[in-house]
């Protein structure tokens, strides 16, 4: 198989996980018993990590719109991407129930299909660890951004024990080929996140502990197969 050849096969078994997942993965985003605070709580993570509205802002791996939803909320003009189509089903379902919200299309996380300068900002949670050719993928992200703009990612070290050790079930299609592309998917440490940034040429790289939703998870439980984790916001500035 050509290098070609293997990542786009990579990428489909990717795809076709999220795709099975995306309702349960929706109906957990959405329990009423937390959404109200939920959205809170993320809507003062995304206000503090972002200047104020309205930029021009593109979520990639925007899954089912969650962030894509709350940015939205705060008054920017929201672009969310993603190659998974059940999960664009769920956020084309979100996007259309409020005034301007957010444009959902399908689009590579790694090479995004706009014209240099697009944005002002490009975000992202819960896709580093799932994303393949990371550094290839911010560098693009960079290329994107207006001067001054601002990459700002939520992520987690979910799996330090790798894959094999996790309790979510990603044997069907995160096989052995899959993992060799995902190279932060067993990271240990959030500080190999924060060197991807900085080595895209972002300046100022922080990490910043999400102890607001840190909190929340200990009220309320964490998703099914997972561990209570700190999240962190990483970001930088061209």
């Amino acid at each position: 198989m050509s290098e070609r050849n293997r990542t786009a096969d990579t990428q489909e078994r990717i795809n076709t996980y999220w795709t099975e997942r995306a309702p349960g993965y929706d109906e957990y985003q959405q329990r009423p018993d937390r959404l109200a605070e939920d959205t809170r709580a993320w809507s003062q993570v995304w206000a503090q990590a972002l200047p104020p509205a309205p930029l021009e802002v593109l979520d990639v791996g925007t899954g089912t719109g969650q962030v894509a939803m709350v940015l939205a909320g705060l008054g920017h003009r929201v672009t969310g991407i993603d190659l998974a189509e059940g999960m664009l089903a769920q956020a084309r379902r979100h996007a259309a129930t409020v005034p301007g919200g957010p444009v959902i299309r399908p689009g590579d996380a790694v090479h995004p299909d706009f014209p240099p300068a697009s944005f002002d900002a490009v975000v992202s949670r819960y896709l580093m660890w799932t994303l393949r050719e990371p550094e290839t993928a911010v560098a693009n992200w960079v290329r994107l951004l207006r001067p001054g703009g601002t990459v700002a990612v939520v992520d987690s070290t979910w799996f330090p024990d790798g894959l094999d050790n996790a309790s979510e079930n990603f044997a069907d299609h995160y096989d052995s080929q899959v993992r060799a592309a995902l190279p932060l998917a067993a990271a240990t440490s959030i500080d190999q996140t924060v060197s991807v940034l900085e080595r895209a040429g972002l300046t100022g790289v922080t990490a910043t502990p999400l102890t607001s939703i840190f909190e929340l998870d200990r009220r309320f439980g964490v998703a099914p197969n997972h561990e209570h984790r700190m999240q962190y916001l990483i970001s930088g500035r061209v």
